[in-house]
């Protein structure tokens, strides 16, 4: 299971510079079988990442540009009369797919938004009062621009409780920026990668990703640090507690290991709480504190992490 992924984050490497720890988030909320929001100011590589992702994998890739104008049936699909069938044909929208890039999801409107809710949360979708079920696996990356940009509009809790993670792109270094320009300025690395990993074996890890080990005392952490999330009623969901056990699993496995240890979920903490708090704290800054706060005020347990 190493190799492969580790074959993944070589095959993103040749494109991207500099993104490595985003890479392994990335792959955290794949293998974990979550969905993943990128956020940052246009032209920082969001959807290039998610593009050399999906080409690394052998799985099928649709990609939805999220405009203001863009309806509900051009994401999920819809039914229309096929005068030849005599009857009303379902024609699958870009919806039906393994991995789906939704790009600049907060510039369509949130009617649209919401399309997604159904099929990121059980998998499905439903259209004319008839349930259709994506195939496994499926993956949604999000590209989201910062909500004081021009023509954007804010995501609702109930879309942002259903990604996994949310993760910034981050700024270049003059270095690697300087390495952008070397690799980019006769060549395009993105047309050039090939798949690493075929679908079944991105079942397979995300099979081995729920077979990752978690001590109970670490159950009872993870427990502890989302209850100190709801000092009022706006505190992470139920869903958000699992959402911080699969991705501290997804983490542990893509770091090679079979079990979880108290860094892991620590290091997916702030990715996995902060866009599930936006009641409780509005300010983004102040949610990162707040979630940091609590890493070091609840208490750590000690005790041998592989026994089971």
């Amino acid at each position: 299971m190493t190799e492969k992924i580790q074959s993944i984050r070589e095959n993103v490497a040749k494109v991207m510079i500099g993104k490595e720890e985003v890479t392994k988030l990335l792959l955290t909320s794949m293998v974990a079988g979550g969905h993943v929001l990128l956020e940052d100011v246009p032209g920082t590589g969001k959807t290039v990442l998610a593009k050399t992702l999906a080409k690394s994998m052998g799985c099928k890739f649709d990609r939805v540009q999220f405009t203001p104008d863009l309806l509900p049936s051009d994401v999920t699909g819809l039914s229309y009369y096929n005068q030849e069938k005599s009857a009303f044909v379902f024609k699958e929208g870009p919806v039906f797919t393994n991995l789906l890039l939704a790009d600049e999801i907060n510039r369509a409107t949130p009617r649209t938004q919401s399309s997604l809710l159904e099929c990121m949360a059980e998998k499905q979708v439903t259209v004319d009062g008839v349930t259709r079920t994506l195939e496994e696996p499926f993956f949604v990356i999000a590209t989201q621009n910062p909500v004081e940009t021009l023509g954007c509009f804010p995501l609702p809790e109930a879309q942002m409780d259903r990604f996994l993670m949310k993760i910034y792109m981050g700024k270049l270094s003059e270095t690697e920026e300087r390495q952008m320009l070397d690799r980019f300025i006769v060549d395009e690395p993105l047309q050039k990668i090939e798949s690493v990993v075929t679908k079944e074996e991105l079942r397979e890890l995300q099979a081995a990703c729920k077979e990752v080990h978690v001590h109970g005392d670490l159950r009872d952490y993870i427990v502890r640090l989302v209850q100190a999330t709801r000092k009022s009623d706006a505190g992470v969901s139920p869903r958000g507690t699992l959402a911080l056990l699969r991705a501290s699993q997804g983490y542990a496995l893509v770091e090679g290991r079979d079990y979880v240890v108290p860094e892991d979920i620590k290091t997916v903490a702030p990715y996995v709480l902060c866009h599930r708090m936006i009641s409780e704290v509005e300010e983004e800054a102040g949610r990162k504190a707040f979630v940091t706060q609590l890493l070091q005020s609840v208490e750590l347990p000690t005790e041998d992490w592989k026994q089971r």
